[in-house]
Parts: C-alpha cells; sequence; structure tokens
C-alpha cells in the first residue's frame, strides 16, 4: 500500500495537469469557502438526485450555509418526509399533535376573520369577541403611538424649517442693509464729485474774470 501511494504521489507529480487530492478542514479564506461550498452543495443535491432516480429512493436533504441562509432538496414534500421521520423514530404522537395544533390555529384565523362562526356557541363567540377587542385595543394603541411619533417628527420638522427661515431672513436684512449702505456710498460719492466739479469750475470762471 506504501509503494502504491508512492507510486501515485510520484505520477502527480510528474503530470501537473492531475488534479491533486484537497486536503479536507476549513478553508479560511471566506470568498473560497463561498466558491466551494455552492459548488459542493450543487453536486450533493445533484447526487441525491441521481440517488433517488436510480434507486427510487425518497431523499430529504437540510443544508445550513456558515451565514445561517438554509438550502433545501426533497424528491417529495419535505414536511411529508418529516412526518415520516417522526414516525418511522417511534413518535407518531409528535406528527399528531402538530396537526392537531395546525388544524386549530387555522381555525381560529378563521374565526378570527369572521367565518365558520355558525359552529360556535355563546361561550365560544363571547370568547372571540374579548379575543377581538383586546386585539382591536393593541391594534389602535400600536396606530395611536405611531401617529404620535409621525407628530412628533412632523413638528420638530417644522421647528427647524422655521429656524431656517429666520436665518433666511436675518441674513436677508444684511444684504438689504449692506445694499442700502452701498447706495449711499453711491450717492454720497457722486454727490462729492458734483460739488468738486463745481468748485473746479468756480474757480476757473474766478481765474477768468481775475
Amino acid at each position: 500500500m506504501g509503494i502504491g501511494r508512492v507510486k501515485i504521489e510520484e505520477y502527480i507529480y510528474k503530470n501537473p495537469m492531475v488534479r491533486s487530492r484537497i486536503q479536507i478542514k476549513k478553508i479560511e479564506n471566506i470568498a473560497a469557502r463561498q466558491v466551494t461550498f455552492s459548488k459542493r452543495r450543487r453536486g450533493l443535491f445533484k447526487k441525491a438526485q441521481e440517488l433517488s432516480t436510480l434507486c427510487d429512493a425518497q431523499i430529504g436533504l437540510t443544508v445550513f450555509s456558515s451565514t445561517g441562509k438554509l438550502h433545501t432538496f426533497s424528491t417529495s414534500s419535505l414536511a411529508l418526509l418529516l412526518d415520516i421521520i417522526l414516525y418511522r423514530l417511534g413518535k407518531p404522537e409528535d406528527c399528531a399533535t402538530l396537526h392537531k395544533e395546525v388544524a386549530e390555529k387555522n381555525r381560529e384565523l378563521r374565526h378570527i376573520k369572521g367565518e365558520g362562526l355558525e359552529e360556535l356557541g355563546i361561550e365560544e363567540l363571547a370568547k372571540l369577541e374579548k379575543l377581538i377587542e383586546r386585539s382591536c385595543a393593541r391594534l389602535r394603541k400600536i396606530k395611536d403611538d405611531k401617529h404620535a411619533k409621525l407628530i412628533t417628527g412632523l413638528k420638530q420638522k417644522g421647528r427647524k424649517l422655521a429656524e431656517c427661515n429666520k436665518r433666511l431672513k436675518e441674513r436677508m436684512t444684511d444684504v438689504a442693509e449692506v445694499h442700502t449702505l452701498e447706495n449711499q456710498s453711491s450717492s454720497l460719492s457722486k454727490h462729492i464729485s458734483y460739488v468738486q466739479n463745481n468748485n473746479a469750475k468756480l474757480d476757473t470762471s474766478l481765474k477768468l474774470a481775475c
């Protein structure tokens, strides 16, 4: 066996095109791990499908990835296969209990929707009425809380908008004051220039008269 293994390893070494064995351990690189998981999961499901077809076997697989994502494969209803597993494990009462609970929940849901109420007695109708009243009270409370949060949020936005408008008005007032000062300065400059021109003309006239 040792000689044969050495020969195989020598053959692999001399023929780099031959795929070497992958060491079975956790892949540290996350990207490589995800790629390997995807490829091997598809291969596993394909082999399960082939086994089911060749041997007429019922197969159900559930695989959870490292991120917690669920992948399933079954040749028939997965729920049915689970029932069969529970029954084969000697716990048929678990299946019966689950089916009973599901049927009861479906019945309660129908009653809450207002369906099949004719089959209920006075006491059952009274209990259903109280249940619906409590549900409506919780619903109104949640709705009122959401409305209150919405109103509070709108008020906060209103205050922020009012503050923004106030700052904009203050800026507009400052700009208007600067513009007024600029106009006044321009008018004063024109007036000074006019006075200086008139004084120059008057001085020239006086010199000519002399």
